[in-house]
């Protein structure tokens, strides 16, 4: 006579559940290449929001050099703080350029206003003296708008300002 059955009701050979492990096969990991050694510290993990064009644009440039985005990421921060001089340019361009279209839109009010007050004394059948004037200040702000959105197309093509 044999002993006990020690599985208690599951049959011999077979899983004790429904899903559960199966007898005699080892999980399959996934393993790709050799493992890199980590560190014996908990690494800080970060979150990024991107919109769709920006990730987009992070995910082509992960691609084309065969990393992931979040190495790619983390790449690409690291390099640009160790680089400090670079890293200040670039700030200080796009605060140059923010700077720029705050004062033209002052400009461009003061322009607009003008302009509405020609209008209303043109209207009423009086002569402007200045129309010149304030048609020159139109094309100037204008002309600092189209600029100012010139660089900051060439800044998001990666171009220098």
């Amino acid at each position: 006579m044999a002993g006990p059955d020690r599985h208690q009701g599951a049959p011999v050979g077979k899983a004790a559940t429904e899903g559960g492990s199966q007898p005699g096969t080892a999980p399959q990991g996934r393993r790709q290449g050799r493992a890199r050694p980590r560190d014996t510290k908990q690494r800080r993990a970060h979150s990024v929001r991107l919109n769709p064009s920006e990730h987009a644009l992070i995910q082509a440039g992960a691609d084309t050099v065969g990393m992931s985005v979040a190495g790619f990421l983390a790449y690409c921060g690291l390099a640009m703080a160790r680089d400090q001089s670079r890293t200040a340019v670039a700030i200080a361009t796009e605060r140059e350029v923010l700077t720029e279209l705050f004062a033209m839109r002052r400009q461009l009010g003061w322009a607009g206003s003008n302009l509405n007050q020609a209008a209303k004394v043109l209207n009423s059948g009086s002569d402007v003296p200045h129309l010149t004037q304030v048609i020159a200040d139109i094309h100037r702000a204008a002309d600092a708008v189209r600029t100012a959105a010139n660089r900051v197309a060439n800044q998001q093509k990666g171009e220098a300002p």
